[in-house]
C-alpha cells in the first residue's frame, strides 16, 4: 500500500497535541466508556506476524478494526484472515485515521518501536497490550508507565506466563513464608541471542519490506540482511539479547512472588562489549532494599552461564537445576524453592514433605489476553498493567546498561539516574524525528 501524504507530517509530530498543531484532524477521544461486557472491542494492531498474529490469535473473539504491519506479506496474511480489518504500513497514519474508531491497541513490533506506538496511542487514550519487554530503554519504560497511569487506561504487557496456574502456586508458597524470609533469588534462562552484526548496503532490501518504516526511531542506514524478521533481537538498536527477551518472562516470578519494585545497585558481567550486538552470556547482580535491615540480592544469567549454587543444587530428577533450560530459585531461611513455567520443587528435597504448604489465595486467571480484555471493559485492574510490567521492565534493561556501560553503579530510581556517568548514556536514547516517545520527558 502507498503512504499517505501526510506521513511527512508525522515525521515532526508525534504526540496528540502535535499532530492536532499540524493540522491532521485526530481525534483524543479516549477508548469507548461506556462497553459492556457482552461488546467487542474495537482493536487495532500494529505487527501481525509471529508473535503479533498469535496475539491476534487470542483476541479473535474481539473487532480488528485495522491492522499494519511495515512487511507487505505478513499484512496479506493477516489481512486475508481479517477481511474487514482496513491495512496500513505506517503505524502513525493507522492512529491517525482510525483514532475514533478504535478503543485498544496491540503492539507486537520489534523491542525499538514498543514505547513510540504505545506511546502514540496511550496518548490518544487508548488501551494498551505491549509485547515484552515493555520497552527499549529505562526512561521509555517509566514514560509509558506513567502515561497509562495519567489517562487510567487498561495495560497489559505480554507475559503471559504470569496467568499459569504454577505461577500463582509459587508465589503463595513464598509470600506463605514456607521457605522462609527470602534474600536471595536466582534467575536463568540458557537461550542465547548474540552476536548481532551489521551487514548493510550489500542487498537491497526485499520489495514487501519498508526497511524505511521498520527501522522507525532508529538512525537510518542501508537495508541489513539479517535483522529482519528473526535476528533483530541480536542487535542494541533493535533488541537486548536474551537479557531483552527472556528476563520479562523469568524474573517476573521473581518480582510477583517477592513484591520487587526498583533496585537499589546493579552490576552485570560478560564478554567483551561490542558495538553492534548482545553478548553470548551475562550475568548480572542487583540489590534491593530487602527487610530487616538486610537487603535483598536478585541474580540473573543467560546464554547458559549458571551459578555455582543452581549448579550444585539437584533437582527432583536427580539432575543439576542448571539443565532446565530456564528456572528461579528462591533461597529462604528454612529452605529453597526452584520453579520453572511448569513445574515447583522444594528443596532440600529430601525434607520436600516436611514444608507445611499454605493454602490456595490466589483465584485462577481467566486468562492472560482475557484479563486484558475485560479490564478494557470494566476498569478492572489488570496484573501485569504498566506500572508493574513498567518496574520489572526498568530492572530488566538495567541489567543491560550496566553490562554496556562495562561496570556497576547506584542506581536512584525516583530521578532514574545511574551513579557511574557512563551507564546513564544507556538509561534513554535519540530517536528519528518523527518517531519520538510521548511523555518522555514530560
Amino acid at each position: 500500500m502507498s503512504r499517505p501524504t501526510s506521513r511527512r507530517l508525522f515525521l515532526q509530530h508525534t504526540s496528540a497535541a502535535g499532530l492536532l498543531a499540524a493540522g491532521l484532524h485526530v481525534s483524543g477521544a479516549p477508548a469507548r466508556a461506556s462497553l459492556s461486557a457482552n461488546d467487542k472491542l474495537n482493536i487495532a494492531a500494529i505487527g501481525v506476524a509471529n508473535k503479533g498474529g498469535h496475539n491476534i490469535d487470542e483476541l479473535a473473539g474481539q473487532n480488528f478494526v485495522a491492522l499494519c504491519d511495515v512487511d507487505e506479506n505478513y499484512l496479506t496474511q493477516w489481512g486475508e484472515k481479517h477481511p474487514q480489518a482496513r491495512r496500513y504500513r505506517d503505524y502513525r497514519v493507522m492512529l491517525e485515521k482510525e483514532a475514533k474508531n478504535i478503543d485498544a491497541v496491540v503492539v507486537s513490533t520489534a523491542d525499538h518501536t514498543h514505547a513510540p506506538a504505545s506511546s502514540v496511542a496511550l496518548d490518544l487514550g487508548k488501551h494498551v497490550y505491549c509485547e515484552k519487554p515493555l520497552a527499549h530503554t529505562v526512561a521509555e519504560a517509566r514514560a509509558l508507565a506513567k502515561l497509562a497511569k495519567k489517562n487510567k487506561l487498561a495495560t497489559q504487557m505480554g507475559t503471559q506466563i504470569h496467568a499459569t496456574d504454577n505461577y500463582r502456586r509459587v508465589v503463595e508458597i513464598v509470600q506463605g513464608g514456607v521457605i522462609g524470609p527470602v534474600h536471595a533469588v536466582y534467575n536463568w534462562c540458557n537461550k542465547g541471542w548474540s552476536n548481532g552484526r551489521f551487514n548493510c548496503g550489500a542487498t537491497p532490501a526485499p520489495k514487501q519490506l519498508d526497511w524505511d518504516l521498520w527501522l522507525g526511531p532508529a538512525k537510518q542506514r542501508p537495508y541489513c540482511e539479517n535483522v529482519h524478521p528473526g535476528n533483530w533481537r541480536r542487535f542494541w538498536e533493535y533488541g537486548s539479547g536474551t537479557f531483552g527477551d527472556m528476563a520479562c518472562h523469568v524474573m517476573d516470578l521473581s518480582f510477583w512472588a517477592l513484591n520487587l519494585r526498583f533496585p537499589t545497585k546493579v552490576s552485570c558481567e560478560g564478554p567483551e562489549v561490542h558495538a553492534d550486538g548482545a553478548p553470548a552470556w551475562a550475568k548480572a547482580t542487583y540489590e534491593f532494599a530487602g527487610v530487616g535491615g538486610k537487603p535483598l540480592m536478585c541474580y540473573w544469567a543467560d546464554g547458559g552461564e549458571n551459578f555455582d549454587l543452581v549448579k550444585q543444587t539437584n533437582d527432583y530428577d536427580g539432575k543439576p537445576l542448571s539443565d532446565w533450560g530456564l528456572g528461579i530459585l528462591f533461597v529462604g531461611e528454612k529452605g529453597m524453592l526452584a520453579a520453572d513455567y511448569g513445574r515447583r520443587q522444594l528443596l532440600p528435597k529430601e525434607k520436600a514433605q516436611e514444608f507445611k504448604l499454605p493454602e490456595q489465595s490466589l483465584a485462577p486467571s481467566m486468562g492472560h489476553w482475557n484479563e486484558w480484555v475485560h479490564a478494557c471493559k470494566t476498569g478492572a485492574p489488570t496484573l501485569c498493567n504498566f506500572d508493574y510490567s513498567g518496574a520489572l521492565t526498568e530492572t530488566v534493561l538495567l541489567g543491560i546498561v550496566a553490562y554496556r556501560a562495562g561496570a556497576g553503579f547506584n542506581w536512584d530510581a525516583e530521578n532514574l539516574k545511574a551513579s557511574l556517568p557512563k551507564a546513564q548514556e544507556f538509561v534513554s536514547k535519540e530517536y528519528r524525528k518523527g518517531f519520538e516517545v510521548v511523555g518522555l520527558n514530560g
